[in-house]
Parts: structure tokens; C-alpha cells; sequence
């Protein structure tokens, strides 16, 4: 494909932009869609099995709640339950799933994380503390450790009014994935740039219908197109896009394709102040 020196850049992230690694796990969204698929919102009852329960109260810090969710992007990671404070608040949690927000009292908290149903298997046990703000715990990179060692990752999730526009955020979470560039209309307009493993970044864009290109990150942006997707955002719109699997699945510890899950985090109706 050849340069357009026309591109224009929406957005360019470098290094671990919007994303800390921090002792600690927690859940909540709005369910994901396929690849290709529209953005708008769905429910998902494996996630939320429980999810409604008080999550506890410990060191109440302010009058403002936290927002927590869980997302499971590690592709070769069994299905996993969640633990707060030794109390079950996610169960049977399998890769790819996004859970809704929790809302909690700022505090520490006891966080476990096991294999579903065998809570001697514990992938991770720390204490995890929440300040006031929306904030998107993710299990990320491989228990295998072929490609990137797994990690518990937190990210912190503008849930704001866009206005008009549509806030949208990329987070790179496949583990054999290069750094990428996104773009959109044949690489005319570049929306996110040099996205590595484990990045997070974030872009509006007007409300309406894309065709993401997803490309290796190059110092033009024009690297060959491995994969598009299909999206629609609504003005007020807020939402996150994974990009997660394997890019060369036959190669991996698990068959699990490359995709790019999205989750609506907010509507123009309920929006938070964070």
C-alpha cells in the first residue's frame, strides 16, 4: 500500500501510555461483541453471577465510589473465579469476558483469583487498593509465558461525557501481536500509532461507522492491513476495544484467533463524573 501523505494522526502513544501494573483484581461491563461486530452494548451473565453483591467497606476513604471491573484477555488461562475478601463475587469468568462495574467503597481490598472451580489454583492473591474513579483490572499475556509472562494490569477508564463526539479506547492485549497502528479509510487517517503489548490509549472520534485497519506499526503507518473490524459508536458514546487472541494461532499454546473485543463502558445518559 503506498504512503498518503495526506494521513492524518489522531492520536500517537508510546511506551506503557494509560496503563500500570499494580498488586490487585476486581470486575465489571457491558458484555462484548464479535469480531466485526457493532459496538452497542450487551449483557453477560457469566460475568455478573454475583457481581451485584457488596464487594465490603473496608477503610471507606470519601463520599465518591469506585467503579471496578474485571476482563480476562489471557488467552491460555483457564476459566477463573474471583474473590474479594474470601467472598466469591465472579464465577466460571472465561477468556475474552469483561464484566460489569462494580461499585465499592474506595479501600484496600483482599483479591484472589483462581481456576474455576479449584480454588486451590490460585493465579493471583494480593491486596488491592481503590481510589474515587472507573478502573478495568485485566489478566494479560500467558501463563505459558511464549510471548509475554501474564500479568495483572490496571486501567484507568475516562467514563465522561464525549458530548457529540464518541470516546473510543484501544488496548493491546494479544500477545504475539507487534506493536500496531490503527487506522481508518485505506489508512487516510491513523487513530492510534505504535500501540505495543499492553498499551492503552484512547481517541474521539465523530459518531457513526468505521472500518478499523489494524496494521504492523511502521514510521509511515502503511504497513499491510492483518486484520479489519467492523464498528459503530454513538455520539456519548464511551467504549473500549481489546485486541486480544493470537495473530498466529496455530503456533500458540491455545487455537484462540486474533480479535478485537468491544465493550460499551458508558451511554450519553449515564455517564460518570470520573
Amino acid at each position: 500500500m503506498s504512503h498518503k501523505h495526506s494521513r492524518r494522526r489522531v492520536l500517537s502513544i508510546a511506551g506503557g501510555t494509560g496503563i500500570a501494573l499494580v498488586a490487585g483484581c476486581l470486575g465489571g461491563d457491558d458484555g462484548n461483541d464479535e469480531m466485526g461486530g457493532d459496538m452497542d452494548d450487551g449483557t453477560d451473565d457469566d460475568m455478573n453471577d454475583g457481581a451485584d453483591d457488596e464487594m465490603g467497606d473496608d477503610e471507606a476513604m470519601g463520599d465518591d465510589p469506585a467503579h471496578v471491573r474485571v476482563a480476562h484477555l489471557s488467552p491460555d488461562a483457564p476459566n477463573v473465579d474471583v474473590y474479594v475478601d474470601d467472598e466469591p463475587v465472579l464465577e466460571d469468568v472465561p477468556f475474552r469476558d469483561v464484566s460489569d462495574y462494580l461499585e465499592l467503597d474506595p479501600g484496600t481490598y483482599g483479591v484472589m483469583i483462581t481456576a474455576a472451580g479449584d480454588p486451590n489454583t490460585v493465579v493471583f492473591d494480593e491486596d488491592l487498593e481503590v481510589t474515587a474513579g472507573a478502573v478495568t483490572v485485566a489478566a494479560i499475556g500467558e501463563l505459558a509465558e511464549g510471548n509475554q509472562p501474564f500479568e495483572v494490569a490496571v486501567f484507568e477508564d475516562d467514563l465522561s461525557d464525549p458530548g457529540e463526539m464518541a470516546r473510543v479506547r484501544l488496548v493491546h492485549a494479544s500477545p504475539d501481536a507487534p506493536a500496531v497502528d490503527v487506522t481508518v479509510g485505506d489508512g487516510e487517517t491513523v487513530l492510534f500509532e505504535d500501540a505495543a503489548f499492553g498499551d492503552a490509549a484512547t481517541v474521539e472520534v465523530e459518531a457513526g461507522e468505521y472500518t478499523l485497519e489494524v496494521r504492523p506499526a511502521t514510521d509511515g503507518n502503511d504497513g499491510d492491513v492483518v486484520a479489519t473490524f467492523d464498528v459503530a459508536t454513538e455520539a456519548g458514546g464511551v467504549y473500549s476495544a481489546f485486541a486480544v487472541g493470537y495473530l498466529e494461532p496455530g503456533a500458540a499454546p491455545v487455537d484462540e484467533a486474533f480479535d478485537l473485543e468491544v465493550v460499551s463502558d458508558a451511554h450519553g445518559d449515564e455517564h460518570s463524573s470520573n
